[in-house]
């Protein structure tokens, strides 16, 4: 969407690992699909080529039309290598010596300017090299807070939220360490400047380390919750239940998700089933629902920010058809509204270890009814009962209608309530039972 310039382009066409990661997702990559990273930001307005500002203008009133709301990307940690900054504002980036050019070559650079060369950092995160098409801001110069939230107040006006890029890395103790200089806090005086502006703006952290809670507390509505797609990646359902003890004020401000721009495509790192699984765990839990282009599709190749062009590739009809019934399901003002809670899964048997494979939630609306989601998080058949904590259960059949499947099964209330529901599912199976009480 925003700005990018031709110095970012030059050092993304020629960088060589760049180069390969390219070729590999395109094989017929030619320069002009190299656009450059749209994280290199030179400018806060819509690049020309889309249109311009008021060509978002126009968009977001369509969006408006239809119910839906616009967020964008602010990168606050760098910005491109020939930002006007660079000549107008050296102060604003972290600077570097020879000693520092000459011991990190891979985090520092030479830059050309009108008004004298200057040695200048490349933006990064403490544990990985520099983003060679980057320039680090420098937070503990209150210039460089004072101007970025400059540039945040006028992109509120254009759009209804922000997904802030790499968030946690201007906080004063992460600046601190990865620099060693001292930063003021940037977010919540930040986030305050621009919601007595526009009240209701949405503020979304792309965040790692186990710092959700710390950009929580910060000011954010939501943060991306990594863990939780870690743990299903690693695929023990144990560690992924246990995510799930954390206070539901904590999980409503956690936006889920199994792929996005820099993680492997979930088709690519989940089989069919275990994707299923994984998806009906992330999406139906609290929080924000975050998807990715070509989720829905089943693509396997990572794109990189870099490219404007994406391979080919034969639609996932298996991948789709789950998606389609998925995002019905989610439609439902039960798992918009509802209060949800996790379950606890007891032995079916004893000597049965199997219980330990799944995860049980429970979604209940004051006027959208009841649900049981029931996942076996494991590449074995699987036993347990749930323990159902559903009110008005006794002297009742309950029914349980499988919203993913055309199953359904009758239960006795007074059973549910003495034993809990049986369940057996095979490997990576899964229950999205709607709940409703029947007269005897």
């Amino acid at each position: 969407m925003w700005c990018t310039g031709e110095l970012g382009r030059k050092i993304s066409r020629e960088n060589a690992g760049f180069r390969r990661d390219f070729e590999e997702t395109l094989p017929d990559l030619k320069e002009e699909d190299i656009a450059g990273s749209g994280f290199a930001v030179t400018g806060y307005y819509v690049h020309p080529d889309l249109g311009g500002d008021g060509a978002l203008r126009r968009l977001r009133e369509r969006l408006r039309e239809r119910g839906m709301k616009l967020m964008l990307d602010f990168v606050p940690n760098h910005m491109g290598p020939d930002h006007p900054w660079v000549e107008k504002h050296p102060e604003y980036f972290v600077s570097g010596t020879e000693s520092d050019l000459s011991e990190y070559p891979q985090n520092y650079t030479r830059v050309k300017r009108t008004n004298g060369d200057l040695i200048l950092a490349y933006g990064r995160d403490p544990f990985f090299a520099g983003w060679p098409d980057t320039l680090q801001l420098d937070y503990s110069n209150p210039a460089t807070a004072e101007a970025m939230t400059g540039e945040l107040l006028r992109v509120s006006e254009q759009c209804d939220g922000v997904r802030c890029d790499m968030a946690m890395l201007i906080l004063p103790e992460v600046f601190e360490k990865t620099w060693g200089r001292r930063a003021q806090p940037f977010w919540p005086l930040v986030i305050k400047a621009v919601r007595e502006k526009v009240p209701g703006f949405c503020f979304m952290a792309e965040v790692y380390w186990d710092m959700e809670w710390t950009m929580q507390q910060q000011g954010f509505d939501y943060a991306y919750d990594k863990r939780l797609y870690d743990r299903l990646r690693e695929g023990h359902a144990k560690a992924v239940r246990e995510h799930f003890y954390a206070s539901p004020d904590y999980q409503d401000k956690l936006a889920r998700f199994l792929e996005n721009h820099d993680e492997p495509r979930a088709a690519a790192t989940f089989n069919q089933k275990n994707h299923e699984a994984a998806a009906v765990i992330t999406f139906l839990s609290p929080g924000l629902r975050f998807f990715h282009q070509g989720q829905f599709e089943g693509r396997l190749k990572r794109i990189s920010p870099h490219l404007v062009r994406a391979p080919q590739e034969p639609l996932n009809e298996a991948i789709r058809k789950f998606y389609d019934v998925l995002l019905s399901v989610i439609k439902k003002p039960l798992f918009r509204g509802g209060r949800w809670r996790l379950l606890e899964c007891v032995p079916a048997w004893e000597w049965n270890g199997t219980w330990d494979s799944f995860l049980a939630f429970a979604w209940e609306g004051a006027y959208s009814g009841r649900a049981l989601v029931a996942v076996n998080y494991s590449p074995i058949d699987s036993q347990c009962f749930v323990h159902l904590s559903f009110a008005d259960m006794a002297d009742k059949t309950i029914r349980f209608s499988d919203l993913m499947s055309p199953a359904v099964y009758d239960r006795d209330g007074n059973e549910l309530i003495s034993r809990g529901l049986f369940l057996s599912l095979p490997a990576w199976g899964y229950h999205v039972f709607e709940v409703e009480s029947l007269k005897v």
